[in-house]
C-alpha cells in the first residue's frame, strides 16, 4: 500500500512539474517567440535546472507543441462551456464566444506567430487544423442556430460563410500578412470576423439591441 501511495505522489508531483513548465513557457513564449526565448532563460525564470526541463520535454520543439496544445486546450474548454450554458439568443451568445476568442488572441504576440509560421511548419498545420474543426462545430452551430431564428440569412449556405471565414483567416492570420497590414494576431481576427459575419446577419438581425 505504502508502495502505491509513492507511486501516486510522485505522478502527481511530476504532472504539476510538467504544467508549471508548461505555464511559464506559454507566458514566454507566446509573448516574445520561442527563438527569442532560451531553454537557459526559461530554467532560470522558473527556478529549476534545465536539465529538469529536459526530463520533461525532450526538445524544445517538444514544449512548444505542448504549449499550442496547452493553449488549443483551454480555446476549446472554453467554447464547450459557453456552448453548454447557452442563452438562447444567438447574437448574445455569437459576441460572448467572439469576446472570449479576442481575450484568447490577446496572449499570442506576432513574434510567436512569425517563429512558428518559419520554423515549425508541422505545428502551423496542427494549429490550422484545429482552428478547421473549432470553427466547422462551434461557428457551424451557432449560424444554424441564427438561421433558425432568422438572424442570419438564409441565402447564403452555412458551410461557405465557414469556408470564407477560415479562408480569410488562412490568408490573414500568418506572420507575414499581419506585419505588412501592422495588425497584431487579435486585431487581424478581429478585422476578418467583422467583415464575415456582419455580412452574413440579416436586417432584422442588425436592429437587435
Amino acid at each position: 500500500m505504502r508502495s502505491g501511495k509513492t507511486t501516486s505522489n510522485s505522478s502527481t508531483t511530476e504532472h504539476s512539474a510538467r504544467r508549471r513548465i508548461i505555464a511559464g513557457a506559454r507566458r514566454h513564449f507566446l509573448a516574445f517567440g520561442f527563438r527569442g526565448v532560451t531553454m537557459d532563460d526559461l530554467a532560470r525564470e522558473l527556478g529549476i535546472s534545465k536539465k529538469t526541463i529536459y526530463a520533461h520535454f525532450p526538445s524544445k520543439v517538444a514544449l512548444v507543441e505542448a504549449v499550442v496544445l496547452d493553449k488549443l486546450s483551454d480555446i476549446e474548454t472554453k467554447l464547450e462551456r459557453i456552448a453548454s450554458e447557452r442563452s438562447g439568443d444567438f447574437l448574445t451568445e455569437l459576441h460572448t464566444v467572439l469576446a472570449s476568442l479576442t481575450r484568447h488572441l490577446e496572449e499570442i504576440r506576432p513574434p510567436f506567430v512569425r517563429d512558428v509560421h518559419r520554423d515549425l511548419p508541422q505545428v502551423f498545420k496542427l494549429v490550422e487544423n484545429r482552428r478547421r474543426d473549432l470553427a466547422r462545430h462551434h461557428f457551424g452551430r451557432l449560424l444554424s442556430e441564427g438561421r433558425k431564428e432568422g438572424t442570419i440569412r438564409t441565402d447564403v449556405p452555412t458551410e461557405l460563410v465557414i469556408e470564407m471565414l477560415l479562408a480569410a483567416v488562412q490568408g490573414i492570420m500568418n506572420s507575414e500578412k499581419l506585419a505588412e497590414l501592422g495588425l497584431t494576431p487579435k486585431e487581424g481576427f478581429s478585422a476578418i470576423i467583422t467583415v464575415i459575419l456582419e455580412g452574413a446577419i440579416t436586417q432584422t438581425g442588425r436592429k437587435k439591441p
